[in-house]
Protein backbone atom coordinates (compact mmCIF):
# COMPACT_ATOMS: atom_id res chain seq x y z
CA UNK A 1 0.00 0.00 0.00
CA UNK A 2 1.24 3.18 -0.96
CA UNK A 3 1.31 6.40 1.51
CA UNK A 4 -1.15 8.19 -0.23
CA UNK A 5 -3.49 4.83 -0.37
CA UNK A 6 -2.60 4.58 2.89
CA UNK A 7 -3.31 8.04 4.45
CA UNK A 8 -6.76 7.78 3.14
CA UNK A 9 -7.57 4.38 4.47
CA UNK A 10 -6.35 6.00 8.05
CA UNK A 11 -8.86 8.48 7.25
CA UNK A 12 -12.05 6.74 6.04
CA UNK A 13 -11.80 4.32 8.90
CA UNK A 14 -10.41 7.14 11.94
CA UNK A 15 -7.51 5.77 12.32
CA UNK A 16 -4.84 7.35 14.23
CA UNK A 17 -1.60 8.43 12.94
CA UNK A 18 1.32 8.92 15.45
CA UNK A 19 2.78 12.35 14.06
CA UNK A 20 6.12 13.25 16.24
CA UNK A 21 6.91 17.18 16.53
CA UNK A 22 9.76 16.70 13.73
CA UNK A 23 6.45 15.69 11.05
CA UNK A 24 7.41 12.04 10.81
CA UNK A 25 5.30 9.17 10.60
CA UNK A 26 5.85 6.61 13.75
CA UNK A 27 9.11 7.70 13.94
CA UNK A 28 11.15 7.52 10.85
CA UNK A 29 13.38 10.73 10.11
CA UNK A 30 14.81 10.13 6.84
CA UNK A 31 18.59 11.55 6.71
CA UNK A 32 17.88 13.96 3.95
CA UNK A 33 14.83 15.99 6.34
CA UNK A 34 15.90 18.92 8.15
CA UNK A 35 16.18 19.37 11.87
CA UNK A 36 14.74 22.12 13.54
CA UNK A 37 17.65 23.32 15.59
CA UNK A 38 17.78 25.88 18.15
CA UNK A 39 21.78 27.70 18.51
CA UNK A 40 21.84 29.34 22.30
CA UNK A 41 25.12 31.28 22.38
CA UNK A 42 25.90 32.13 18.61
CA UNK A 43 29.12 33.69 19.67
CA UNK A 44 32.33 32.04 20.82
CA UNK A 45 32.02 28.58 19.64
CA UNK A 46 28.71 29.30 18.35
CA UNK A 47 30.00 30.37 15.74
CA UNK A 48 32.52 26.90 15.05
CA UNK A 49 28.70 25.56 14.19
CA UNK A 50 27.29 27.87 11.43
CA UNK A 51 28.90 26.02 8.92
CA UNK A 52 27.36 22.62 9.76
CA UNK A 53 24.35 23.81 11.18
CA UNK A 54 23.61 25.65 7.63
CA UNK A 55 22.71 22.26 6.24
CA UNK A 56 19.65 22.03 8.64
CA UNK A 57 16.93 24.21 9.80
CA UNK A 58 17.71 26.91 12.51
CA UNK A 59 14.75 28.08 13.59
CA UNK A 60 15.88 29.65 16.91
CA UNK A 61 18.90 31.85 18.08
CA UNK A 62 19.29 32.68 22.02
CA UNK A 63 22.12 34.90 23.53
CA UNK A 64 22.30 36.92 26.21
CA UNK A 65 23.85 40.16 23.88
CA UNK A 66 21.43 41.62 21.29
CA UNK A 67 24.25 43.05 19.02
CA UNK A 68 25.63 39.07 18.18
CA UNK A 69 22.10 38.82 16.78
CA UNK A 70 22.46 40.89 13.40
CA UNK A 71 25.54 38.24 12.29
CA UNK A 72 23.49 35.72 13.13
CA UNK A 73 20.65 36.18 11.34
CA UNK A 74 22.58 36.81 8.36
CA UNK A 75 23.48 33.24 8.06
CA UNK A 76 19.89 32.28 9.56
CA UNK A 77 17.51 34.49 8.17
CA UNK A 78 13.72 33.93 9.93
CA UNK A 79 14.60 32.34 12.98
CA UNK A 80 13.54 33.49 16.01
CA UNK A 81 15.71 35.41 18.87
CA UNK A 82 15.57 35.07 22.47
CA UNK A 83 18.13 36.40 25.14
CA UNK A 84 16.26 34.01 27.33
CA UNK A 85 17.20 30.43 26.79
CA UNK A 86 14.13 29.00 29.58
CA UNK A 87 11.40 31.24 26.79
CA UNK A 88 13.94 29.70 24.12
CA UNK A 89 13.27 25.63 24.97
CA UNK A 90 9.57 26.45 25.01
CA UNK A 91 9.71 27.06 20.88
CA UNK A 92 7.45 24.40 19.91
CA UNK A 93 8.88 23.54 16.53
CA UNK A 94 11.59 22.78 17.98
CA UNK A 95 13.73 19.33 17.79
CA UNK A 96 16.79 19.74 18.77
CA UNK A 97 19.61 22.35 20.60
CA UNK A 98 23.06 23.34 20.53
CA UNK A 99 24.55 25.04 23.27
CA UNK A 100 27.52 27.09 23.22
CA UNK A 101 26.63 29.37 26.53
CA UNK A 102 28.75 29.95 29.33
CA UNK A 103 30.25 26.98 31.27
CA UNK A 104 27.87 26.95 34.33
CA UNK A 105 25.08 27.23 32.08
CA UNK A 106 25.45 23.70 30.01
CA UNK A 107 24.28 21.53 32.66
CA UNK A 108 21.12 23.64 33.03
CA UNK A 109 20.17 24.07 29.41
CA UNK A 110 20.95 20.76 28.42
CA UNK A 111 18.36 18.94 31.06
CA UNK A 112 15.87 21.38 30.38
CA UNK A 113 16.25 20.29 26.72
CA UNK A 114 16.31 16.91 27.49
CA UNK A 115 13.40 16.70 30.00
CA UNK A 116 11.51 18.60 26.89
CA UNK A 117 12.55 15.64 24.60
CA UNK A 118 15.20 17.43 22.35
CA UNK A 119 18.10 15.99 20.76
CA UNK A 120 21.09 18.04 22.50
CA UNK A 121 24.55 18.84 21.55
CA UNK A 122 26.24 20.76 24.22
CA UNK A 123 29.68 22.19 24.34
CA UNK A 124 32.29 20.99 26.78
CA UNK A 125 32.02 20.22 29.81
CA UNK A 126 28.39 19.21 30.39
CA UNK A 127 28.34 19.63 33.92
CA UNK A 128 31.00 21.42 36.53
CA UNK A 129 30.25 19.51 39.40
CA UNK A 130 29.27 15.83 39.90
CA UNK A 131 25.88 15.98 40.30
CA UNK A 132 25.47 18.14 37.72
CA UNK A 133 27.18 15.45 35.56
CA UNK A 134 25.03 12.48 37.09
CA UNK A 135 22.02 13.87 37.31
CA UNK A 136 22.28 14.86 33.21
CA UNK A 137 24.21 11.65 32.79
CA UNK A 138 20.98 9.46 34.30
CA UNK A 139 18.45 11.86 32.55
CA UNK A 140 19.87 10.43 29.19
CA UNK A 141 20.22 6.92 30.16
CA UNK A 142 16.38 7.45 30.73
CA UNK A 143 15.82 8.81 27.46
CA UNK A 144 18.26 7.12 25.10
CA UNK A 145 15.84 5.42 22.96
CA UNK A 146 14.19 8.64 21.96
CA UNK A 147 17.37 11.13 22.10
CA UNK A 148 20.92 11.45 20.75
CA UNK A 149 23.15 13.26 22.90
CA UNK A 150 26.98 14.77 21.82
CA UNK A 151 29.49 16.45 24.18
CA UNK A 152 31.79 19.28 22.28
CA UNK A 153 34.73 17.29 22.45
CA UNK A 154 35.43 17.68 18.79
CA UNK A 155 38.92 16.84 19.09
CA UNK A 156 37.65 12.64 19.44
CA UNK A 157 36.85 12.60 15.62
CA UNK A 158 41.29 13.18 15.23
CA UNK A 159 41.69 9.44 13.86
CA UNK A 160 44.72 9.44 16.61
CA UNK A 161 42.24 8.99 19.16
CA UNK A 162 41.39 5.61 17.48
CA UNK A 163 44.72 4.67 16.58
CA UNK A 164 45.81 5.19 20.30
CA UNK A 165 42.95 2.67 21.74
CA UNK A 166 44.14 0.17 18.97
CA UNK A 167 47.66 0.22 19.94
CA UNK A 168 46.50 -0.13 23.90
CA UNK A 169 44.37 -2.49 23.21
CA UNK A 170 46.17 -4.67 21.11
CA UNK A 171 49.00 -4.80 23.61
CA UNK A 172 51.44 -2.94 21.66
CA UNK A 173 52.62 -1.71 25.40
CA UNK A 174 51.99 -5.06 26.76
CA UNK A 175 50.09 -5.47 30.05
CA UNK A 176 48.61 -1.85 31.38
CA UNK A 177 50.40 -0.30 34.53
CA UNK A 178 49.13 3.09 34.85
CA UNK A 179 47.64 6.12 32.19
CA UNK A 180 49.29 9.81 32.64
CA UNK A 181 47.24 12.87 31.03
CA UNK A 182 48.35 16.67 31.28
CA UNK A 183 48.01 19.84 30.09
CA UNK A 184 50.32 22.69 30.70
CA UNK A 185 47.89 26.28 30.48
CA UNK A 186 48.62 28.44 33.25
CA UNK A 187 46.18 31.43 33.97
CA UNK A 188 46.90 32.66 37.07
CA UNK A 189 44.18 35.07 38.51
CA UNK A 190 43.84 36.88 42.28
CA UNK A 191 40.03 36.92 42.65
CA UNK A 192 36.76 37.83 41.38
CA UNK A 193 36.98 41.07 38.96
CA UNK A 194 35.75 44.27 41.26
CA UNK A 195 32.86 45.95 39.77
CA UNK A 196 33.56 48.39 37.23
CA UNK A 197 30.93 50.59 35.11
CA UNK A 198 27.60 48.74 33.82
CA UNK A 199 26.50 46.75 31.00
CA UNK A 200 25.32 48.04 27.78
CA UNK A 201 21.53 48.13 27.16
CA UNK A 202 21.98 45.26 25.19
CA UNK A 203 23.88 43.12 26.84
CA UNK A 204 21.70 40.69 29.63
CA UNK A 205 24.04 40.45 32.12
CA UNK A 206 21.83 38.78 34.94
CA UNK A 207 21.03 36.10 32.38
CA UNK A 208 24.37 35.52 31.26
CA UNK A 209 24.86 34.98 35.63
CA UNK A 210 22.12 32.81 35.30
CA UNK A 211 21.87 29.77 37.92
CA UNK A 212 25.26 31.09 39.56
CA UNK A 213 25.53 33.95 42.71
CA UNK A 214 25.12 37.32 41.57
CA UNK A 215 28.97 38.78 41.05
CA UNK A 216 29.33 42.54 39.82
CA UNK A 217 30.09 43.31 36.43
CA UNK A 218 33.40 43.74 34.84
CA UNK A 219 33.36 44.50 31.19
CA UNK A 220 36.84 42.23 31.69
CA UNK A 221 35.28 38.93 31.63
CA UNK A 222 34.02 39.65 28.61
CA UNK A 223 37.59 41.06 26.43
CA UNK A 224 39.08 37.90 24.63
CA UNK A 225 38.42 36.83 21.58
CA UNK A 226 35.69 34.71 19.49
CA UNK A 227 37.27 31.28 20.37
CA UNK A 228 39.27 32.12 23.60
CA UNK A 229 37.18 34.69 25.63
CA UNK A 230 36.01 31.72 27.89
CA UNK A 231 39.60 32.16 29.52
CA UNK A 232 38.30 35.37 30.72
CA UNK A 233 36.13 33.23 33.21
CA UNK A 234 35.78 30.00 33.52
CA UNK A 235 39.07 29.67 36.10
CA UNK A 236 36.72 30.91 38.68
CA UNK A 237 34.78 28.72 40.83
CA UNK A 238 31.03 29.86 40.07
CA UNK A 239 31.67 30.29 36.35
CA UNK A 240 33.97 27.11 35.59
CA UNK A 241 36.45 24.40 36.45
CA UNK A 242 39.31 25.68 35.17
CA UNK A 243 41.36 23.58 32.81
CA UNK A 244 39.55 20.19 34.46
CA UNK A 245 36.83 21.33 32.46
CA UNK A 246 38.67 23.14 29.87
CA UNK A 247 41.29 21.80 27.53
CA UNK A 248 40.97 18.60 30.33
CA UNK A 249 37.66 17.37 28.96
CA UNK A 250 39.56 16.87 26.24
CA UNK A 251 43.09 15.37 26.81
CA UNK A 252 41.24 12.94 29.07
CA UNK A 253 38.91 11.83 26.84
CA UNK A 254 42.37 10.57 24.43
CA UNK A 255 42.89 8.34 27.29
CA UNK A 256 39.28 7.53 28.28
CA UNK A 257 38.58 6.36 24.84
CA UNK A 258 41.31 3.46 25.26
CA UNK A 259 41.00 2.37 28.69
CA UNK A 260 36.92 1.51 28.74
CA UNK A 261 37.52 2.84 32.06
CA UNK A 262 33.85 3.62 34.63
CA UNK A 263 33.96 5.75 37.67
CA UNK A 264 36.99 5.43 40.15
CA UNK A 265 37.19 3.91 43.55
CA UNK A 266 38.81 6.82 45.02
CA UNK A 267 40.69 9.95 44.19
CA UNK A 268 43.47 12.28 45.94
CA UNK A 269 44.59 15.43 44.80
CA UNK A 270 47.12 18.33 45.48
CA UNK A 271 47.67 21.55 43.99
CA UNK A 272 48.17 25.39 44.26
CA UNK A 273 46.71 26.61 48.01
CA UNK A 274 42.95 26.71 47.89
CA UNK A 275 41.47 30.19 46.32
CA UNK A 276 37.76 30.55 46.94
CA UNK A 277 37.64 32.62 44.08
CA UNK A 278 39.48 31.08 41.84
CA UNK A 279 40.12 27.47 40.32
CA UNK A 280 43.76 25.87 40.81
CA UNK A 281 46.32 26.63 38.32
CA UNK A 282 48.57 23.59 39.10
CA UNK A 283 46.89 20.24 40.12
CA UNK A 284 47.61 16.68 40.39
CA UNK A 285 45.05 14.29 40.84
CA UNK A 286 45.33 10.50 41.05
CA UNK A 287 41.93 8.17 40.03
CA UNK A 288 42.54 4.40 41.28
CA UNK A 289 39.91 2.19 38.48
CA UNK A 290 39.20 -1.42 38.89
CA UNK A 291 40.17 -4.40 36.64
CA UNK A 292 38.04 -4.72 33.62
CA UNK A 293 37.65 -7.79 31.02
CA UNK A 294 41.42 -6.40 29.18
CA UNK A 295 42.85 -4.57 31.84
CA UNK A 296 44.24 -4.91 35.55
CA UNK A 297 43.36 -2.24 38.16
CA UNK A 298 45.07 1.02 37.00
CA UNK A 299 46.16 4.63 37.98
CA UNK A 300 45.09 7.35 36.23
CA UNK A 301 46.80 11.28 36.97
CA UNK A 302 45.83 14.25 35.63
CA UNK A 303 48.29 16.94 35.81
CA UNK A 304 47.80 20.64 34.99
CA UNK A 305 49.52 24.05 35.43
CA UNK A 306 53.21 23.02 34.94
CA UNK A 307 52.52 19.72 37.05
CA UNK A 308 54.14 16.84 34.76
CA UNK A 309 54.33 13.06 35.33
CA UNK A 310 58.19 11.11 34.94
CA UNK A 311 58.95 11.14 31.19
CA UNK A 312 59.46 7.61 30.00
CA UNK A 313 63.00 8.57 29.09
CA UNK A 314 65.49 11.65 30.35
CA UNK A 315 65.82 12.98 26.86
CA UNK A 316 61.64 13.40 26.08
CA UNK A 317 60.67 16.88 27.15
CA UNK A 318 56.91 16.51 28.02
CA UNK A 319 56.39 20.07 28.73
CA UNK A 320 56.79 20.49 24.73
CA UNK A 321 53.60 18.62 24.46
CA UNK A 322 51.06 20.87 25.81
CA UNK A 323 48.50 18.51 25.95
CA UNK A 324 48.97 14.43 26.07
CA UNK A 325 48.40 11.22 27.46
CA UNK A 326 51.15 8.49 28.45
CA UNK A 327 50.60 4.72 28.63
CA UNK A 328 52.66 2.87 30.24
CA UNK A 329 52.54 -0.57 30.53
CA UNK A 330 54.93 -3.58 30.83
CA UNK A 331 56.52 -3.86 27.64
CA UNK A 332 56.69 -0.28 26.99
CA UNK A 333 55.13 3.38 27.10
CA UNK A 334 53.13 5.10 24.73
CA UNK A 335 52.88 8.75 24.44
CA UNK A 336 50.39 10.87 22.59
CA UNK A 337 49.22 14.25 21.59
CA UNK A 338 45.63 14.66 19.54
CA UNK A 339 47.53 13.75 16.65
CA UNK A 340 50.46 11.63 17.05
CA UNK A 341 51.66 9.09 19.05
CA UNK A 342 55.28 7.20 19.96
CA UNK A 343 55.87 3.73 21.00
CA UNK A 344 59.15 3.56 22.98
CA UNK A 345 60.08 -0.26 24.26
CA UNK A 346 60.58 -0.63 27.56
CA UNK A 347 64.01 -2.44 27.51
CA UNK A 348 66.15 -4.26 24.86
CA UNK A 349 63.58 -7.62 25.75
CA UNK A 350 60.66 -5.53 24.35
CA UNK A 351 60.95 -6.41 21.13
CA UNK A 352 57.40 -5.92 19.96
CA UNK A 353 57.19 -9.88 19.01
CA UNK A 354 54.30 -9.97 21.22
CA UNK A 355 52.47 -7.25 19.35
CA UNK A 356 50.28 -8.39 16.57
CA UNK A 357 49.27 -5.22 14.22
CA UNK A 358 45.91 -5.60 12.68
CA UNK A 359 44.60 -6.15 9.04
CA UNK A 360 43.68 -3.24 6.99
CA UNK A 361 39.98 -4.45 7.38
CA UNK A 362 40.39 -4.71 11.03
CA UNK A 363 41.37 -1.32 11.08
CA UNK A 364 38.77 1.18 13.11
CA UNK A 365 37.04 3.37 10.21
CA UNK A 366 37.56 7.11 10.42
CA UNK A 367 34.49 8.97 12.21
CA UNK A 368 34.14 11.63 9.74
CA UNK A 369 32.50 14.96 10.97
CA UNK A 370 31.85 14.86 14.60
CA UNK A 371 28.78 17.36 14.24
CA UNK A 372 27.42 15.38 11.57
CA UNK A 373 27.82 12.30 13.54
CA UNK A 374 25.36 13.90 16.19
CA UNK A 375 23.19 15.21 13.03
CA UNK A 376 22.95 11.80 11.67
CA UNK A 377 22.33 10.17 15.13
CA UNK A 378 19.32 12.87 15.59
CA UNK A 379 17.73 11.61 12.45
CA UNK A 380 18.79 7.63 12.61
CA UNK A 381 20.10 5.25 15.19
CA UNK A 382 20.70 7.75 18.09
CA UNK A 383 24.26 7.04 18.17
CA UNK A 384 27.18 8.97 18.95
CA UNK A 385 30.89 8.76 20.25
CA UNK A 386 30.79 11.29 23.22
CA UNK A 387 27.00 10.96 23.85
CA UNK A 388 26.06 11.94 27.97
CA UNK A 389 27.09 8.27 29.16
CA UNK A 390 30.60 8.14 27.84
CA UNK A 391 31.31 11.79 28.67
CA UNK A 392 28.99 12.27 31.57
CA UNK A 393 31.23 9.22 33.22
CA UNK A 394 34.55 11.23 32.48
CA UNK A 395 33.45 14.57 33.32
CA UNK A 396 32.43 13.14 36.59
CA UNK A 397 35.94 11.96 37.27
CA UNK A 398 37.81 15.24 36.27
CA UNK A 399 34.90 17.18 38.85
CA UNK A 400 35.92 14.16 41.49
CA UNK A 401 39.32 15.36 41.40
CA UNK A 402 38.48 18.79 42.40
CA UNK A 403 36.99 17.44 45.00
CA UNK A 404 39.24 15.71 46.69
CA UNK A 405 42.02 18.83 46.05
CA UNK A 406 38.83 20.94 48.35
CA UNK A 407 39.16 18.27 50.90
CA UNK A 408 42.76 18.06 51.17
CA UNK A 409 42.92 14.16 51.59
CA UNK A 410 42.51 10.91 49.63
CA UNK A 411 38.83 9.85 48.79
CA UNK A 412 36.79 6.91 48.44
CA UNK A 413 34.00 6.94 46.05
CA UNK A 414 31.00 5.18 45.66
CA UNK A 415 30.54 6.07 42.37
CA UNK A 416 27.04 3.80 42.23
CA UNK A 417 25.74 6.06 44.58
CA UNK A 418 27.39 8.73 43.69
CA UNK A 419 29.02 9.51 47.34
CA UNK A 420 32.68 9.91 49.36
CA UNK A 421 32.47 7.24 51.70
CA UNK A 422 34.87 8.22 53.99
CA UNK A 423 34.53 11.84 54.66
CA UNK A 424 30.84 13.39 54.72
CA UNK A 425 32.34 16.91 54.75
CA UNK A 426 33.84 16.28 51.17
CA UNK A 427 30.20 15.15 49.77
CA UNK A 428 28.92 19.10 50.13
CA UNK A 429 31.73 19.77 47.31
CA UNK A 430 29.73 17.55 45.36
CA UNK A 431 27.32 19.93 44.19
CA UNK A 432 26.72 23.71 44.35
CA UNK A 433 23.86 26.44 44.54
CA UNK A 434 21.78 27.87 42.54
CA UNK A 435 20.23 31.16 42.24
CA UNK A 436 16.48 31.15 42.94
CA UNK A 437 14.51 30.64 39.37
CA UNK A 438 17.12 28.61 37.95
CA UNK A 439 16.36 24.86 38.96
CA UNK A 440 18.76 22.13 37.60
CA UNK A 441 15.74 20.23 36.56
CA UNK A 442 13.55 22.24 35.10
Amino acid sequence: MNRRHFLKAAAATGSGLLILPSGSLFGQNAPSKKLNVALIGVWGRGLAHYEGLSKENVVALCDVNEERFPEALKKFPGAKTYVDWRKCLEQKDLEAVVICTTDHSHAHVAMWAMNRGLHVYCEKPIGMTVEECRVLRAAYLAKKNKIATQAGTQRHANPNFARVRELIKDGAVGELQGVFVWGNRQLRRPGYLPAEGAPPATFHYDQWIGPSPMHPYNPGYFSGGPGANCLQWNMYWDFGTGQVGDMGNHTMDLAWNAIDAGLPTSVEAKGDPFNPDVTPVELTAHFNHPANDWRPAIRVSWYQGGALPTPPKPWIDLNKIGHGAMFKGAKGVLVADFNTRMLIPAADTSDLTYYKTRKPDEVTPPMGNFQEEWFKACKGNLKTSCNFDYNGLMTEQMALGLVAYRAGKKLEYDGKAGRVTNSPEANAYLKREYRAGWPLNG
